[in-house]
């Protein structure tokens, strides 16, 4: 980068949602640095999110058929014209001082590959319940800043034009995993890898439990069924031995029928160790939001463990299962063909 301030292309996947789009468009208006462009990509939606994106005079692109958030991220990145490169969802406001901290990050440390940003605590549009819990939980658990963690998502990321050359495109096969396989690929390349809460931004969150339930047994069986070595952060291994406590307690709650009143024990004392494994998610949600809303975080945090837990022995299952069998042709990252330099 030889600017001081260097140009920033903003890349927005986007599938539809244009009421929140709207408000991901306005957070970037009234960002603090300068200059920006914002390139809006719509992965074929079937809403007015392309007619919204062009009436606030940002760029839009179009894929040629729907084919997910990393094709339309590669899209935008191929006609972008920036020197920093910054991914955010089309479901993500961010603050005012976002880009204007990511670059300063980025320029102050030419070793670090990429830099990930973190979501509020508090959802951007929907309010309801399963809402108010995903953003807390996201917040200490997804996202954690507090604790040293390998991890980093596409949803808020900024690189340099020259990294993302390098690195390659995301990997327009994967989606659960495709954060992963990217952090992956920097860190081969001995780049370091960040998440920050200077970059921040608040996420119109899933609106019912179904939703959030549904995503989380699908991204935690895709994860244990792609995972490599080194994926996986050390601090996480004590809240993945909870959710196997979990799903063990599910069946321990059957064992005052075969071993007496003393087996009724079993269950109560697998979740309570479940609950101290992860004790730092419910300590803080209750300092947070007081004892009512504390409790249904906590009734639904247990739930959502343990669905994730058993999507991860799922997957788990179904690998050992491909064990062996040809896993089709390798996907190669093409970088010849990025013109965003």
């Amino acid at each position: 980068m030889n600017r001081e301030r260097p140009l920033v292309s903003v890349i927005v996947p986007s599938f539809n949602r244009s009421h929140v789009l709207r408000l991901c468009l306005r957070a970037l208006e009234k960002q603090t640095y300068s200059p920006i462009e914002v390139i809006v990509v719509d992965d074929c939606g079937t809403e007015d999110a392309a007619e919204v994106a062009r009436s606030m005079g940002v760029t839009v692109l179009r894929t040629e058929v729907n084919s997910g958030a990393s094709t339309a991220r590669n899209l935008g990145a191929e006609h972008s014209h920036g020197e920093i490169l910054l991914f955010q969802d089309g479901d993500i406001a961010l603050d005012p001082d976002a880009v204007e901290n990511a670059v300063n990050i980025l320029q102050a440390e030419p070793r670090l590959g990429a830099l990930g940003g973190i979501l509020h605590p508090e959802p951007l549009a929907a309010q309801t319940l399963p809402a108010q819990y995903r953003a807390l939980q996201m917040y200490h658990w997804w996202m954690p800043t507090d604790r040293p963690t390998l991890e980093l998502h596409a949803a808020v990321l900024a690189v340099s034009a020259e990294v993302f050359k390098e690195i390659g495109p995301f990997n327009p096969h994967l989606s659960d995993t495709v954060s992963a396989d990217y952090r992956s690929r920097l860190m081969r390349k001995d780049y370091e890898v960040r998440i920050t809460a200077a970059v921040c931004g608040r996420a119109d969150h899933d609106s019912t439990m179904r939703m959030i339930l549904s995503k989380v047994f699908r991204r935690a069986r895709v994860s244990a069924r792609e995972w490599t070595r080194g994926e996986t952060p050390g601090d996480s291994v004590p809240r993945a031995f909870g959710g196997v406590l979990l799903v063990v307690a599910v069946p321990a709650a059957l064992l005052p029928l075969l071993v007496g009143p003393l087996g009724a024990l079993v269950s109560p004392l697998l979740v309570a160790a479940a609950v101290v494994l992860d004790g730092s998610t419910y300590r803080r949600v209750f300092a947070r939001r007081g004892l009512p809303f504390g409790l249904y975080f906590s009734a639904v945090h247990l739930l959502v463990t343990l669905v994730g837990a058993t999507g991860a022995g799922v997957g788990v299952l179904q690998r050992l299962l491909q064990r062996g069998r040809p896993n089709g042709v390798a996907w190669v990252p093409q970088t010849g063909d990025l013109n965003n330099q």
